[in-house]
């Protein structure tokens, strides 16, 4: 319902974005790579600050943890990293992201964590700028981004036509995304995880920042979520840091992560037969540890950030629906546009 949707700040009413005061970075984003040079070049070169817009090198760091395997990142590419970037190999024994992500998040400086699971996932230019502004809104604030997939349908249905990492890169070479990176929504649907669209709660983000002091009540990610590329673990933290108390949910309305095809668990070329048990295997091992079915997460979230002209579409498809209830929705006075300079203290 409209009634969800709580606030809406724009950038410019939040602060510039600071390094700590003693010199650590404000946020740390932990993006983990296995078998993906390609699309994990991508990746982080979209969380470069040659390519984000208005933050220094000092503001963030970007610590990349890869699980080995026989495709890693080359080391030329490695050797190019910016400063602000540190890489760090591991020998995994698991299928499992959950230990490198915990690793990383260990190793990090910053005062918030932002957790990337899949490094196959590309960012638009104004994502590290208003995550920082996001965590200025509140104490508490946890900020996340919504998911888009590559193609005109999700991956998990495009691969069963045809769809590969040929088409995929293909139609990221057709945009000129390293000037303008918010031409990939033109090239792009939402994933599963948004696919109630923008306005409605949805089930995951692929970069979920939050404050290091909750992360650490909650104890990182759960090492129990041992199956192949994690199971249901980034669902689980989504869920556990957005129901935490006294959280208050940030979400980039104007932001998104794109996420490249590649050997992915659910979106890569296995049959769809082999797709379906193993996501059936993984909500028969969420419900074993949390003793419940994965439910969405219910919050009224706070939006922060510019809406550039290409979002518009997704905006629009996701507000239709809203708009189109029957009866109409019952009209509540307009929320004022809070300042996010009034909750910094």
């Amino acid at each position: 319902m409209l009634t969800q949707i709580r606030k809406l700040i724009t950038s410019r009413d939040a602060t510039e974005p600071r390094s700590t005061a003693n010199g650590a970075p404000s946020v740390s984003f932990v993006v983990i790579v296995y078998d993906m040079p390609q699309q994990a070049e991508n990746t982080l070169y979209s969380l470069s600050a040659e390519f984000q817009q208005g933050v220094r090198e000092s503001y963030y760091e970007v610590i990349v943890v890869e699980n080995e395997s026989e495709n890693n990142l080359n080391p030329a590419f490695i050797a190019g990293l910016p400063d602000n970037f540190s890489y760090h190999l591991r020998a995994e024994r698991e299928p499992t992201p959950v230990h490198a992500i915990n690793h990383g998040v260990g190793i990090s400086l910053g005062e918030y964590v932002c957790v990337m699971i899949d490094g196959a996932r590309m960012v638009t230019p104004g994502l590290v700028k208003n995550i920082l502004r996001g965590h200025r809104v509140d104490d508490r604030a946890v900020v996340t981004v919504p998911g888009y997939h590559i193609g005109e349908q999700v991956q998990q249905e495009a691969v069963d036509d045809g769809y590969g990492t040929e088409q995929d890169q293909a139609l990221i070479a057709s945009i000129d995304w390293q000037t303008n990176g918010y031409e990939l929504f033109n090239i792009a649907c939402f994933s599963g995880s948004c696919d109630d669209g923008l306005f409605r709660p949805g089930s995951e983000s692929n970069c979920i920042s939050v404050p290091r002091a909750i992360w650490a009540s909650l104890g990182g990610l759960d090492t129990r979520f041992n199956l192949r590329g994690g199971g249901l673990v980034n669902l689980d933290l989504y869920r556990r840091v957005l129901e935490y108390p006294g959280v208050v949910h940030v979400s980039l309305l104007g932001e998104g992560t794109f996420h490249q095809f590649h050997n992915g668990v659910t979106t890569g070329g296995e049959e769809k037969e082999v797709r379906a048990a193993l996501i059936e295997e993984m909500n028969i091992q969420y419900e074993s540890i949390r003793g419940q079915v994965y439910e969405r997460p219910q919050t009224t979230p706070v939006f922060l950030g510019e809406i550039p002209v290409q979002v518009l579409t997704f905006v629009h498809s996701s507000a239709e629906p809203l708009l189109g209830t029957s009866p109409p929705v019952k009209y509540s006075p307009p929320v004022p546009i809070m300042s996010a300079k009034s909750s910094v203290s």
